[in-house]
Formats: structure tokens, C-alpha cells, sequence
């Protein structure tokens, strides 16, 4: 276990001698173990001053550095599935000294980034697209007569996802020369079973048998049907016996080669087994390694889940940095779903690997047969939402913004189509802060607004969050409610849970010149500002509409044509958003009133604090009051 101060300074060890994989490759191995302390080090310290993806990273050191050891990277291509266990990564592809900015505002990306690095060969934060990737660039490579490696790094994790799948089915028909990691920290294989499977390993891939074994598959498919069935029966009893004691029969079915498990902090083992694969694979290999999530630091090692993404922590107790905050929107909607599912046994909770951070913890523990994890299988999540639906059931599907993208299709096809009562939480909606673009849920507004079937609700706060997944359950068609990352407005929270009329609005505040229509969390900056306007002679009348799908079509237009001036304000973008949906009303109506749109423009943000690219965006409350007087000078 990682002492933090049994290693030199951070600033004068091994480690700030690496300024790329070049540097790497002239070290020892034993010069490789110190190198991976050192790393383990500098990772603990930087997130527990920036926060990050700790547990992760701290997992696959030795595994990156045997795999920048033995490939000749950046020409042999390596891609980091999702992209949270990169931070080794980046210390040893030219980052060192940036490092201390990792998912700081203009600071370096806590995922790969392309525009950072030569060596971040894709832009990763979403799960399971390793393989695909990997398999076009081999394709491509192929085509070109490039004999360099291409070499996909993914989770057991993002193995749930059929994406992994389908990569896997179409690399194994081809029969390229795909190289993938599968990154096992699961924990679950014994250390008998582990190190025979190693044995096993060790002794079927070395340079010797390898050569050995396809010369005599040469030698037999020679000999004709004869040797064909010799060969048949030699290839069954050595991959039954192999698949005895490994999970290999699965891939091997694929028509992968497999590897494994080999140990995944030994970093001799590791090199070897990549250099005989580099030498000696042809077609594709999985190379199955066994990782320990956390690895070197205590508090994370027994508690992985508590570390994977955290804020700033105290590293010799591992306690999280306080922070001032009220209870956060997640919280709020996990305690309203057990009050709701106590009420009504027809509500069942669905997450796609994301238990704790959807709020869905104790909803797991209250309610266990009506609490389903799927894995990372956003689709499969909405269509089997879909079949529960169908039986009178009333699920909740509880996934952040940014992952509920990839499962747009089934949202339309499966839920909307038929008009099944099925509920979207997402959350995270709006930009997240430091995880940056890949993360950012910013797009749900355009990407939904136009199903058919489908209710939208914003709420402005955690308590109206509450009264709407009231209103959803006791619905009878799909509803999707957005709702931003982090704390609420520390309103009081009612005990009572209302139903909300669908379609109808509230005016929060009469004015003559101006109308603000905020949406969700723009809701609080708008009467902030209309109370700033208000000292400058302003007079702003605020709705909070909290249907973007239905849009309260008459009170929004009574008061467009009482104030002659329109501003609506959202957390998402302005291209097809709720926005769009009021420019589009005012024009179907032939209300010929000026409108400026506020939100984000055709492009992707940055990572930086919330609050920071709500004031570049021009969103916060001193934005909507710069906007409102051009505005009014129309």
C-alpha cells in the first residue's frame, strides 16, 4: 500500500525525467516500478486538489506503462475506453508539468482530448466505443499497408454495452490485427484460479509454442479432410481444457485469440505478454488482465465505488473537502422516488451502471425487486423501461443527459411510438462543470422536443422537481424531466406531492417591458435580474413556463404581446431548444416581437466550473441583464 511519504519530492524523482514514451523505453524494469509509485503519487496529490477519476486511474498504472513500454505509440495507436483511467497517460505523453491544471478552466482535460496530445487518438468519455474505433483505424491501416498496432484499452464495465459487442462480432469476422485490453478490476476470480489461468497463459502464447502450434496447423490443414479432423479434435481439447480454468470460450468464440487473465500490477508479466503479442499475434487478440480498482491508496482500494469520480479530499484520511452546499437535485429526486414508490407499487427505478450517482441508492435497498442496474446499456435500459410499461408498471429511468443520447432511437421507437408510460430522469442536464464537453448534458432539450407523445418538464427548483415526478408517475404517457447537476435553491421542501397540470405555466412576476422566459435553473438567475433591471428602470415580467413540450401557448403569448420584447433563457443550446420552440409559437401565432435567444451556440464547451460557463454563456443574471437592455433598444 502507498505511503505518501516513503517517495522523493514530486519534483525530483524518476517521474520528471519522462517527457514521452521515448524516455520510457530506456528505463529497467525495476526502474518501471519505481517509475509507477511515483506516478501513483502524483495522481493521489493533483486529484485531491482538483478532483477527478482517482480510482480508475490509479488501477491501470503499471498497465499503461507496459503498454507505452512496448508499443512504439504515438505510431502504434492506443484508445482508452471512456478515457477516466488516462491520468497516468498524460504524465508520461508530454502533460507532466500541466498536470496540476487537470479539469481546471483552460487547464488540461480530465479525459483523452486530440487537441492536448499526439498520443489521445480519440475523444473518449462515453463507454464501450474502444473496439469500434479500434477496428476502423486497423481497417484503415490495413488498406494504407500500415503494419503498426492498434490497441483498444476497455473495462469489464463497458463490456455490458452492445456497442462492445458488436465491435467485437465484426473484428472477429474480419479477422484483423486488433489488439484488445480488457481492463477485469472486478475482483471476483480467485488468486488460485487467477495465477493457474496466468500459467495457462504464459505457456500457450509464448514465442516457441505459438510458432509451433500454427506450424503443425499448417502441416495438418495439408493433409487434407484428414488433417482437418486431426486438427479439430487437438483445438477442442486444448480450448476446453483452457476454457476450464479461463472465461475464454466467450472470445474465442468471436474467433478472438485469448490471453489471460494475467495479473495486472506485475509489470514484468505484463511486458512479456505484450511483446509476444506485438511479435507473434496475427488476427485478433483480447488480452483479459486483472486490475485492482484503487490500487495503492488505501481509502480507495477498499472503497472504489466512494472514489471513482471524486471532488477534493484530504489525502492521509481520504475524507472529502467540506463544502458549502444544500442538498443537491439528485437527493431530492432519490428520496422523492422511495416516497413515490411507497405510495405505488408500479414504480420501479432503472440505472445504467450509475446507482449512487443518480440519487437510486436507497431505492436499491428499500425497494430490491423493483430496482434494476442494466450495465452500461442505455438502449436496453429504455426498450426493457418499454416492456415493464406495458404491463402496467411505471418506470423510471434514471440516467444522466450526456448517456441518454445514445438511446435516442429506442426513446422514439419503443417508448414514444406506442405512448407507453415510461418516465426520463435526467440528470446532469446542462453543462456539468470540470468533466467537460463529453459530459456536458446540454442537448436533451433539441434531441427530445421533437417526439411526438413525449411531455418535457424543467423544474425551477429541487421542490418543484418533486411535485413533477409526481406528476409523471400518475401519468399515462411519456414524460421526460431535466434537472442540472449539483445543489438545488435550499427552498422548503412541501409534504405534500401535487399534480401539476400538464401545458400550464406560472407567472412569477408581472412587468410591462420586457418578458423573461428562463427555463429550469435559469429560472432564479431571471428574477435575479429582473430585480437588477428594476433599479435601472426596467420593468420585466418573468415566466417560468416548466413545460418545454407542452409550451403554455397562452400565457406566454399574452404576455409577448402586453410586453413587446421576448427573452428566453436556457442551459442548453439555442439550435432547436426551448428557445426554438417559443420563436416558433410567437411566429405561428404572427406575434411580430423582438426575441433574443440565450443559451449556448453550435459548439462544444469547454470544461470549467458551472458557474463560470453560465457567465461566458451569457446565462447567469448579469447576462440576461446586458441581453434585456439590447433588447430594449429595439
Amino acid at each position: 500500500m502507498l505511503m505518501m511519504d516513503t517517495l522523493p519530492d514530486r519534483k525530483t524523482g524518476l517521474l520528471d525525467t519522462i517527457d514521452s514514451p521515448a524516455d520510457l523505453r530506456r528505463l529497467e524494469h525495476d526502474d518501471l516500478a519505481i517509475l509507477a509509485a511515483e506516478i501513483r503519487k502524483e495522481i493521489i496529490h493533483t486529484v485531491s486538489q482538483t478532483g477527478g477519476h482517482l480510482a480508475p486511474s490509479l488501477g491501470v498504472v503499471e498497465l499503461t506503462l507496459a503498454l507505452h513500454y512496448v508499443f512504439d505509440t504515438p505510431k502504434d495507436k492506443l484508445i482508452w475506453d471512456v478515457g477516466h483511467q488516462s491520468y497516468a497517460h498524460k504524465l508520461i505523453t508530454g502533460r507532466r508539468d500541466r498536470f496540476h491544471t487537470l479539469r481546471q478552466y483552460k487547464g488540461i482535460s480530465g479525459f483523452p482530448k486530440r487537441s492536448e496530445s499526439e498520443y489521445d487518438v480519440v475523444e473518449t468519455g462515453h463507454s464501450s466505443t474502444s473496439i469500434s474505433y479500434g477496428l476502423g483505424l486497423t481497417t484503415a491501416k490495413d488498406i494504407k499497408h500500415d503494419n503498426s498496432k492498434v490497441i483498444a484499452v476497455i473495462g469489464d464495465g463497458s463490456m455490458t454495452a452492445g456497442l462492445a459487442f458488436e465491435g467485437l462480432n465484426q473484428a472477429g469476422d474480419l479477422g484483423k490485427n486488433l489488439i484488445v485490453i480488457l481492463n477485469d478490476n472486478e475482483m471476483s476470480i480467485s488468486p488460485n484460479v487467477g495465477a493457474m489461468s496466468s500459467f495457462l497463459s504464459r505457456k500457450l502464447t509464448g514465442k516457441t509454442v505459438r510458432r509451433l502450434r500454427r506450424h503443425v496447423e499448417e502441416r495438418l490443414k495439408s493433409l487434407s479432410s484428414v488433417g482437418e479432423n486431426i486438427l479439430t479434435v487437438l483445438r477442442r481439447s486444448e480450448e476446453s481444457f483452457k476454457s476450464f480454468f479461463t472465461p475464454g470460450m466467450l472470445f474465442e468464440a468471436l474467433k478472438f485469440e485469448y490471453i489471460g487473465p494475467i495479473p495486472g500490477h506485475q509489470l514484468d508479466e505484463l511486458i512479456e505478454t505484450l511483446e509476444n503479442v506485438r511479435d507473434n499475434s496475427r488476427g485478433p487478440v483480447l488480452i483479459h488482465v486483472l486490475t485492482t480498482k484503487g490500487k495503492g491508496y488505501e481509502p480507495a482500494e477498499t472503497n472504489p465505488g466512494d472514489y471513482h469520480g471524486v471532488g477534493p479530499f484530504d489525502v492521509a484520511t481520504g475524507k472529502p473537502v467540506p463544502s458549502a452546499g444544500t442538498v443537491s437535485y439528485t437527493e431530492v429526486f432519490g428520496e422523492t422516488i422511495c416516497k413515490l414508490a411507497r405510495q405505488d407499487e408500479r414504480v420501479i427505478a432503472i440505472t445504467a451502471a450509475m446507482p449512487a450517482g443518480t440519487g437510486l441508492t436507497r431505492f436499491s435497498t428499500e425497494f430490491p425487486d423493483r430496482f434494476f442496474d442494466v450495465g452500461i446499456a442505455e438502449q436496453h435500459a429504455v426498450t426493457f423501461a418499454a416492456g415493464l410499461a406495458m404491463e402496467g408498471m411505471r418506470p423510471v429511468v434514471t440516467v444522466y443527459s450526456t448517456f441518454m443520447q445514445r438511446a435516442l432511437d429506442q426513446i422514439i421507437h419503443d417508448v414514444c411510438l406506442p405512448g407507453l408510460p415510461v418516465i426520463f430522469a435526467l440528470d446532469r442536464s446542462g453543462v456539468v462543470g470540470d468533466d467537460g464537453p463529453t459530459h456536458h448534458g446540454v442537448f436533451d432539450l433539441s434531441f427530445l422536443r421533437f417526439i411526438p407523445n413525449l411531455v418535457i418538464m424543467a423544474p425551477k427548483d429541487e421542490n418543484e422537481l418533486r411535485h413533477m415526478l409526481n406528476t409523471a408517475v400518475k401519468g399515462d404517457g411519456p414524460v421526460a424531466i431535466r434537472y442540472p447537476r449539483g445543489s438545488g435553491e435550499d427552498v422548503k421542501l412541501d409534504n405534500r406531492l401535487t399534480r401539476l397540470e400538464i401545458g400550464r405555466g406560472e407567472l412569477l412576476q408581472e412587468g410591462g417591458d420586457v418578458l423573461l422566459l428562463p427555463i429550469g435553473n435559469r429560472v432564479y438567475p431571471a428574477l435575479a435580474a429582473a430585480a437588477g433591471l428594476k433599479k435601472l428602470g426596467v420593468d420585466a415580467a418573468v415566466i417560468n413556463p416548466r413545460f418545454v413540450k407542452p409550451l403554455d401557448n397562452e400565457l406566454i403569448c399574452e404576455w409577448a404581446a402586453q410586453t413587446g420584447r421576448v427573452v428566453t433563457i436556457e442551459d442548453n443550446v439555442k439550435k432547436g431548444g426551448f428557445g426554438s420552440a417559443v420563436l416558433q409559437l410567437l411566429g405561428e401565432r404572427h406575434l411580430q416581437v423582438p426575441v433574443r435567444l440565450l443559451g449556448y451556440g453550435n459548439t462544444f464547451i469547454e470544461h470549467a466550473p458551472q458557474s463560470l460557463l453560465w457567465k461566458n454563456n451569457g446565462i447567469d443574471a448579469s447576462g440576461i441583464i446586458k441581453a434585456t437592455l439590447e433588447v430594449m433598444k429595439q
